[in-house]
Parts: structure tokens; sequence; C-alpha cells
């Protein structure tokens, strides 16, 4: 059996030392933020803040902060889980082993959603909520872990309902406390469907967001699910219990076993700025208009304890999501696509900027030339398929001869750039949609993509450190190696465009007529401070990729266009300066470190706070 609340999986975390109560009054505004992300950081327990200032109601956060602690929360239905998803890639596999798979069937049956009659909560208000604001230039508080239930206007019931995690604020702005509140939500998610559906019948759609309950109903809320499998579905299966749940006398839907509901109304065309909110790029999302929820009434356990993490620059808790979320589906995207053999978002990179895949290369095996033929023919798939089609830098390659590992990453990186022949090996794809978070791009949603493919003999040994060519460059100071085969360079601060084409203009002038020194390199990196790039792979990864727009922000050294191909005979060059429109880094604030530096020790540790 699984756990019938939040309250009931926080104590078998305490029994089992995986939990630390904070009895100390804390501030919702910075504080509980800036002590989550100091114990995240160390790898710490899941906190219980028993006294939330401005409330009534406990909170609790990093819950799932390491994959061990999420693997002990669904210690009991982690197996059966991913036995049922091969299942449903794989459902031949049942007249194979048809009473194994008979048990998978019954459990899934006892999963299925359980309707009440009514239920124990009560009626407050938004601004008995704990409002956690998280980042300094956040606009608000916002919910960092709903669950956004909405249904099918034309298929209504539970079982066509979509439940996601669509960030929610509460406060600030224009929005009128206790009234209004912001529903943001990105590109490919199930909820814009049912909106569009709503508005072309101009009726409102019916939102419920749950905070808390079961932590398989969190987890379900941000699972990629195949498609037809239904998120209530999987909650039970997961939980191994099922989803309890009524509708309230204006039509919502309420989850009986959340701690908090919010219901209301989003109407067609309405809408009001949301944000700014530091999101999981590393950078804050800007103020933008998002639908408007009308809030009609919210409920709350007597007891209930606010579910919230924080995000930021990777790798925080949403990171061990999405470890355990590849545990669970590891398999089921490369039967989807057929040729794939493994898929990795890279975290540090905040995740749709980077996406490396191995696929298969079988197209020519009777010719000598080994060329990626099939590997294109898999990364157009990529990226048409579900959150995989926001990936905006998508490296690709294949081995035939022995098993090839997106994980770890440099020896990924290093196979790659010793094979790509960036004459023949970049595919853009320009004028397009980009993901909702990066700022990278044009506009909002809108930018680039690079499709790297490589395949074949080695071409370049990588050099491992920096060639003297580099060295001895004005207005390209400290180039330092990041990793065999790529060398970071500093250089003046973006200011336009103009001044960067013309920059990299006179950085090809100065190197394309010394390629033979620069035989080991595969990847110029321009950047503002070149030492950062290169202290670590997860600077490199995160400043690179999370900086680049492919069709603005790609150049080479001695670069050619042949009718629409682009490439270079030389490195790749990569300018992953800060731009005028991207988004601000996040910043913790010095005072508020200063304040919660009360509960912790000299060694970092939380101090007086454990029972």
């Amino acid at each position: 059996m699984g756990y019938s609340s939040l309250e009931a999986c926080l104590l078998d975390l305490e029994r089992n030392g995986h939990l630390v109560r904070i009895r100390e009054e804390v501030d919702p505004h910075l504080e509980m933020a800036a002590i989550h992300l100091r114990v995240y950081a160390a790898r710490g327990p899941a906190l219980l803040f028993e006294r939330v200032k401005g409330s009534r109601y406990r909170a609790a956060s990093n819950i799932f902060g390491t994959l061990d602690r999420s693997r002990f929360i669904f210690r009991n239905t982690l197996q059966r889980v991913q036995q049922l998803i091969e299942l449903k890639g794989n459902p031949m596999q049942a007249l194979k082993k048809p009473l194994h798979n008979l048990q998978n069937g019954l459990a899934a049956a006892k999963a299925l959603p359980k309707k009440l009659r009514g239920h124990q909560l009560e009626e407050i208000s938004i601004s008995e909520l704990p409002l956690i604001q998280h980042w300094p230039m956040d606009g608000g508080a916002f919910v960092t872990l709903p669950q956004v239930y909405t249904e099918d206007v034309e298929q209504p019931g539970i079982m066509k309902a979509n439940l996601g995690m669509y960030r929610i604020q509460l406060s600030g702005n224009d929005y009128r406390l206790n009234e209004e509140i912001g529903l943001h939500y990105q590109l490919h998610r199930g909820i814009g469907v049912h909106q569009t559906k709503a508005n072309a019948k101009g009726i409102p759609l019916q939102v419920s967001c749950f905070v808390g309950g079961p932590p398989s109903h969190t987890l379900s809320a941000v699972m990629p699910l195949p498609e037809g499998m239904s998120e209530m579905t999987f909650a039970g299966v997961l939980g191994g219990r099922r989803l309890r749940y009524t509708y309230d006398a204006g039509g919502n839907a309420i989850s009986t076993d959340a701690d908090f509901v919010i219901t209301g109304e989003v109407y067609p065309g309405e809408n009001k700025p949301e944000g700014p909110f530091g999101d999981h790029l590393g950078y804050y999302s800007l103020t933008h208009p998002f639908p408007l929820m009308r809030v009609k009434k919210v409920y709350a356990k007597r007891n209930g304890i606010w579910a919230f993490t924080v995000v930021g620059r990777p790798p925080q808790e949403d990171t061990s999501f999405g470890e355990l979320i590849h545990e669970l589906t590891g398999n089921a995207i490369p039967q989807e696509i057929p040729g794939l053999k493994e898929v990795h978002a890279v975290d540090a990179a905040g995740v749709h900027p980077l996406l490396l895949a191995v696929g298969s290369e079988r197209y020519t095996p009777y010719l000598p030339t080994q060329q990626p033929a099939e590997l294109l023919t898999i990364a157009n798939h990529v990226l048409g398929t579900g959150q995989l089609s926001l990936a905006k830098f998508l490296f690709i390659t294949a081995d035939p001869d022995r098993p090839l590992r997106t994980h770890p990453i440099q020896p990924f990186f290093e196979y790659m750039w010793e094979r790509i022949d960036f004459s023949r090996d970049l595919h853009f794809h320009t004028q397009t949609t980009m993901d909702t978070l990066d700022y990278s791009g044009t506009g909002l949603n809108s930018g680039s993509k690079l499709v790297l493919a490589a395949f074949g003999a080695p071409i370049r040994q990588l050099c491992r450190e920096v060639p003297q060519v580099l060295k001895e460059m004005n207005d390209w100071a400290n180039p330092q190696l990041c990793m065999p085969g790529v060398i970071a360079l500093q250089t003046k601060k973006f200011t336009t465009y103009e001044e960067a084409q013309e920059a990299m203009g006179r950085l090809n002038g100065l190197l394309q007529e010394r390629l033979p020194e620069l035989s080991g390199v595969a990847q110029l990196v321009v950047c503002d401070d070149s030492g950062f790039a290169a202290a670590n792979l997860r600077n490199y990864l995160w400043l690179t990729y999370t900086r680049c727009n492919p069709s603005h922000d790609v150049y080479g050294i001695a670069p050619f266009t042949t009718f629409k191909h682009w490439g270079c005979r030389g490195p790749v060059v990569f300018d992953a300066r800060l731009k005028p429109h991207h988004a601000p880094p996040l910043e913790s604030d010095p005072s508020v470190e200063r304040r919660v530096d009360r509960l912790f020790d000299k060694g970092g540790s939380l101090f007086g706070v454990i029972k």
C-alpha cells in the first residue's frame, strides 16, 4: 500500500532519518527558499517548516531532493510501474508472459480513480496560504509543485482529463489578491489543447490546482506519459492507491487527497502579466501575458501541509525528478522512435537547450563512405516528438562496433568532436519554435535549432592544451581548455549583432590562414569569462548552451555557404556571451543569506532544529 496523504509520507521519512523539522518561525519571503537551496546543495533531508510567518499552515520541501529518497518513497511500486510502461510500449510482451502481465493489469485496474460523494476540506482564501517568494526579482509568490487539473470540454470526465505541473502566480503584479491568479504554461502542454477547445466554444475552462496529497500525485503531474495513459491512473499505480476525487457545487474537480485545492475559471482572451520568476534554466523568466484564472473557491485540509520546491540553475530538486522519470521511462522513447537507442536531456544545461542522442546508422552498409544518413531521419523524428521537440541543440551519433552511451557527458562529447565534419554535419532549423523559458532566441517561443550529427572514423585528434596560436591574439584574452578539443576565449561584452558579426569576422581573419595549427580544436566558445567557462563541465554546459541561439550565435573559422548549406572548414565558434535581450541570471540576496545563517553551523549543517 502507498501513502494516503503527504503527512503520512513525511512521518515515514522522519522515522527513517530522511526529514528534519524546522520549528523556528521562518519568513516565506526569500528565507524559506534560501534554506531549501542550502540543504539541497548539501544533499540534505526533506524539510518540514512548522512555523511559516503569516500563515497557520506548515510547509514541506526537498521531499524528492535525492534519487535515493525518491526510490525510498516509491519503494513498493517502482518495479511494477516500470513493467507497465514497458508493456505499454511492447504489448506483445503480454502474450509472451500472460500470468506475469495479468498481475500488472490487475494493478492498473485497482488504480482507477475513485469518485466520492463529498469532501472534508474547509474553505479558506489565497491570503491564508504560505505565500512563498523564491528569488529577489520574482513578481510575487508562486506555487512551485502544483497539480493543475483540466478536462476536455468535448470529452468531459476524469479519464480524459489532464494533470500537469504549470506554475501558478498567487500574488503580485496586477492580480487582485484572493480573486485572481496567473496560470503559466509552455509549449507542448496538454492544458493548451483543453483551453483551445473551450475558447472555440466561447466558454470558460474550469481549472483546479491541487497542492500536496500523496507524493505519487505530484510526480504524475510531471510525467511524460505515453499517449493515452492517464495521469490520474498513473498516480494510482505509482502510489499503490486509487486517487480519490469529487466535484464541488461549481463543477470543479476536487482531489480529496490533496492538502489544498484552488478552483477557478479561465475565460477566452483574458490574460495578465505573469512573472518574473527564477526558473530552472538558472535565469529569470520575464514578465509576459499569460492566462488569468478567476478564483472561485480555495479549500484546505484542517492540518494541511503546503508542498513546494525551489528551482534555479541546475542541479536542483527537479533534477531528482528528472532522474526518477528517466529510471521509470528510459526504454519508452527508444521504443517510440525507430533506430533511437538513447537520449539524454542535459540537466546542467537546463534540459531543453541540449539533447544528446545515440541512434543507428544502417542505411548504406554497402558503401565504404561513412556519413550520417539514418541519424538525420532519427533527428527529425526526435524534433517532432512531444517535449523532445523543444531541444535547441541536438547532438546525435552512432557506433555500430561498440555500445555508446550519452552518460557520462564528456566522453560522449569527445566522441562527437573527434568525428564531426563541420563542412557537412551542421543542420540548422531557423525561424522556428523554442522553449518558452529560453531567452536566447528572437522572441518568446521563437528561435532556432541546430542538429549536429556525426558518424564514421575519427577525423581529428583533440588537443589537450591550448594551441599557441590562440595565445597570441589581441582582444581574445585568457584562452582556457574546457575539455579536449574545446577552448573558451574571453572578449569584450556583447553590444549588438552587427558588432558581433564584425568581431567574429576579425577572429576568422586571424585564424583561417592558420588552420593546421587548429587541427585539434573542434569548438571555440566566445564568452565573458573564460575562467568560469573552463572551471568545470557544469559551467561549460550551462554557459554555452543556454546563451546561444544557433542561427544567430554559431559561427565558424573559414565559413562558406554552398547553395543553402552553411558550414566551416575550421572549428565551429559559439558566441556564448550574455546578450542584452537575455534574462538575468539568478543571484541570491546576501542579506537573506546572512539571516538564515542562524539555522546552520560553521560546517553548513542545520543545527538546533532536529528533534
